[in-house]
């Protein structure tokens, strides 16, 4: 009987204890400004103009802004307890913060940031991170996590943010908001603490890209000019597949695309001579191999030690290198005389950065120049490079995989892009898929701000029907397995091949790949289609792929071999033939083909 109460007792105590566990979940879920705000306040905007002047162009607009903004008679706290104590309140308020009360909007507050503006989680350890109303179990995504989410849970109408390597691109992405990266030294960063000054940018959330507009008009200073409409849009079809992006948000901006701007479609290949609104596909990997050469001397071992990477990811390390470098600069001497406390992931990076020399720092720099010619002869004056905001969706809170080194050069590969190259690029939300919000990013060159704000403002109502449209439930007998929608997307690839319509078979194939990625045939078909068109890197990358998973597909061998021998790889191109022949002794194509190669090195 005592044993019985004894047990009786246990099991009533881990009850209490799983409710109080509970309601601390709740009410951290629960905080009635989701935990965005670090101070309150109130910056009220000058009396409006009398007519017959126009108003203030962000008149009834409130905006937040995250704490390494200087707002005068405040500490400038910087996501740290021990800056705050060390610091005195800021004696001015930032040019751009007063440009923005100036403009007619009213500031209501500072919001968090992640230790130092040195995290991409959102999660900061000396306070309770921001929660992410979109999807409360996952972080926010930092640096400026309390802004992003100042905005998705509709505290303000913007908000204000820092973005060095993602900063504001990445917690857009999280939160289902939509976040814009400047172009490098468009927008004044004096009165704003800098973490690496040649990757730093002010950038801003917004729910509604009109708003996001607004404030660039008002931030970017830019003169009045016509609307210009985008004349090329390419596809980042390797981010695409490396992300796990669900296939059917890349056909939701194509089909956007062929709506607003016609649906002519060329590889990159083939449109340099031609005019006329285009969709092209690249594989933005392979391309920046080519044009920043600098990264092929730059070496980086990844956390598995074979010592390969991939271009993006390489941007991602030298990204990393000058902002460990640059932050070092400016706060050494701060953290070397108080001994903060800070994350242990921010210790991680600093100790890394101390054993970098002067031509590390000088190589990294290099790459940059390179990317941003390379990013300007892709896009040019009125072109739109399209990938995802982020390589999949946001960690759950606290999870292993966020304090990783791994974690943030992951994280920071897509977003690599812009801040390496000083491009702009917007965040756009998507949609939700498994729970998890969905974004993708539209970069233009760098100084293309207003016209890539402009294209965004064209596009959002089309990308949400377009939206809408694909998320409608299709009627069916029964329920498809993802093998079988693979196969109906292959057919569909495959009558669209038939018609001549190579981008639209590339697209139907990609969805296919999404689907099932161990079928052979779809990397094989997409390789012919890539082929049509010209993109002969494309090709052999898919027909090594399909060879991989079925050593004896032919076609992929004679598809591989004539993307070699079109790329000038004439030894290897013989070799697929060769070994095309060994499978199919009487493969004539790939007897023909043969024999024309050893005649030519005769």
């Amino acid at each position: 009987m005592a044993s019985s109460s004894a047990n009786l007792w246990v099991l009533l105590g881990l009850g209490i204890a799983g409710i109080l566990i509970m309601t601390k979940k709740l009410k951290r879920a629960v905080r009635a400004d989701f935990g965005a705000f670090i101070e309150r306040l109130q910056l009220l905007p000058p009396p409006q103009p009398l007519p017959p002047k126009a108003p203030h162009p962000l008149t009834g607009l409130s905006f937040a802004v995250s704490d390494v903004f200087d707002v005068e008679g405040l500490v400038t706290g910087f996501g740290n307890p021990d800056w705050s104590r060390t610091h005195e309140p800021a004696t001015r308020t930032c040019p751009v913060v007063a440009a923005l009360v100036d403009g007619g909007a009213t500031c209501v507050g500072k919001t968090v940031v992640d230790d130092m503006a040195l995290g991409v989680s959102g999660e900061n350890k000396h306070y309770e991170s921001p929660t992410n109303p979109a999807a409360p179990a996952r972080v926010p995504g930092g640096a400026s996590s309390g802004a992003a989410v100042a905005v998705a849970a509709k505290l303000a109408d913007f908000s204000l943010g820092i973005d060095t390597d993602g900063g504001v691109r990445l917690p857009a992405g999280n939160c289902a908001v939509v976040g814009f990266q400047p172009s490098h030294g468009t927008v004044s960063l004096s009165g704003v603490i800098p973490v690496s000054e040649s990757l730093d940018t002010v950038g801003w959330f917004a729910k509604d890209p009109s708003v996001l507009r607004r404030v660039g008009h008002v931030l970017l200073q830019v003169p009045y000019a016509a609307q210009r409409k985008p004349r090329t849009f390419v596809i980042a079809d390797d981010c695409f597949q490396l992300s796990k992006l669900p296939a059917d948000r890349t056909q939701v901006v194509i089909k956007s695309i062929e709506k607003l701007y016609g649906s002519m479609s060329f590889s990159l290949t083939t449109v340099d001579h031609l005019s006329g609104q285009v969709l092209r596909h690249e594989n933005l990997g392979d391309y920046i191999k080519l044009k920043v050469p600098s990264l092929k001397t730059f070496s980086v071992v990844q956390a598995n030690g074979d010592g390969k990477s991939s271009p993006l990811a390489m941007l991602a390390n030298a990204m990393q290198i000058i902002k460990c470098h640059e932050f070092k600069q400016n706060h050494n001497e701060w953290i070397n005389s108080v001994n903060p406390t800070l994350d242990p992931v921010i210790l991680a990076q600093l100790r890394e950065a101390s054993d970098l020399t002067d031509a590390d720092i000088e190589k990294c720099r290099t790459i940059r120049i390179e990317l941003r010619s390379a990013i300007d002869a892709l896009v040019k004056d009125d072109g739109i490079l399209v990938i995802p905001t982020a390589p999949g969706p946001p960690p759950k809170l606290e999870a292993r995989e966020s304090y990783s080194k791994e974690y943030l050069i992951q994280a920071t590969t897509l977003s690599s892009v812009a801040s390496m190259s000083g491009c702009c690029q917007v965040a756009v939300p998507l949609g939700v898929h498994e729970k998890c919000p969905v974004s993708l990013s539209l970069l233009a060159r760098h100084g293309a701000d207003r016209f890539l704000l402009d294209t965004l403002q064209s596009m959002y109502t089309s990308l949400q029907e377009q939206l809408d449209t694909a998320s409608k439930p299709k009627v069916s007998s029964k329920a498809m397995t993802n093998e079988e929608s693979a196969n109906v997307a292959k057919e569909k690839g495959n009558q669209a091949f038939k018609d001549k319509q190579w981008q639209r078979a590339i697209g139907f194939y990609t969805e296919a790949i999404k689907l099932n990625s161990t079928n052979a045939t779809y990397y094989s078909n997409r390789a012919a289609a890539y082929l049509e068109i010209g993109s002969y890197i494309q090709a052999e990358a898919d027909c090594s792929q399909a060879i991989d998973l079925d050593k004896k597909n032919v076609k992929s061998y004679l598809r591989r071999g004539t993307s070699r021998e079109m790329l000038g790889y004439y030894k290897e191109a013989m070799d697929d033939f060769g070994y095309a022949l060994v499978l199919e002794p009487n493969n004539k194509r790939a007897s023909q083909s043969l024999e024309r190669l050893r005649k030519l090195f005769q």
